[in-house]
């Protein structure tokens, strides 16, 4: 597209973030934007979270030859959360914001850093194919719903129901610990893999997520555009 096509007024997005770790995580991040070298930019830190998550993803592959590389994914998913969840932070507190720019890129890398992860689950042995396609497939469809209504609503809704990005990397991390000393659960008098009843859980929780999110925006739409 040329640039000169690209219109010059935007209406950014009011951003809600009502998870349960937003307060403390909120007053992380500011800490940690007042003491961030100046050489490091917001760019940097979207870089740093999409290596993570790449690196994170491969961690899960070769894990099935070592499951010492378990831990280094809980590492990049801490990684990820710093890049991810600072840069904006960063940018904002510097008021050198792109939101455009932003939006665009990080909604980028987060698409691609969900395949990465879980194409590492998928073939990690501690988790099924078809459970880790389920589990992305129902991601895919809360990331598209959410940047829809951010578009239509200009409300850019960062947690559902008390869980955001940050709650979910976390779930992931315990279960990594988890993992470790225990890969199978026992329900129903059957033994099952540990990611494969959290991945399904989390497939079924994001596809609930999806259908009441997609419900609520088309009546305010309706409302808002009646016939």
């Amino acid at each position: 597209m040329n640039s000169s096509a690209i219109p010059s007024t935007f209406r950014p997005a009011v951003r809600v973030q009502k998870s349960i770790l937003a307060t403390p995580e909120h007053n992380t991040l500011q800490w940690l934007a007042a003491r961030t070298p100046q050489f490091v930019n917001s760019d940097h830190l979207t870089a740093l979270g999409l290596v993570a998550m790449l690196t994170a993803g491969f961690s899960y592959a070769v894990a099935s030859i070592d499951v010492r590389w378990v831990w280094i994914s809980s590492v990049c998913l801490a990684l990820n959360w710093l890049g991810d969840s600072l840069d904006g932070t960063l940018a904002r507190f510097r008021r050198q914001t792109r939101p455009r720019y932003g939006f665009y890129v990080d909604h980028l890398v987060d698409a691609i850093g969900a395949l990465a992860l879980l194409s590492g689950l998928a073939v990690s042995g501690y988790m099924h194919p078809p459970i880790a396609l389920a589990l992305l497939l129902a991601y895919y469809l809360l990331f598209m719903e959410a940047v829809l209504a951010t578009y239509t609503l200009a409300v850019f809704q960062i947690s559902i129901a008390k869980f955001g990005p940050t709650e979910l990397r976390l779930l992931l991390i315990i279960g990594n610990v988890v993992l470790i000393w225990k890969p199978y659960v026992h329900l129903f008098g059957g033994a099952y893999r540990l990611f494969d009843v959290g991945g399904l859980c989390g497939a079924i929780g994001m596809t609930l997520m999806f259908i009441y999110q997609a419900t609520v925006h088309t009546c305010a739409l309706y409302r808002q555009e009646t016939l």
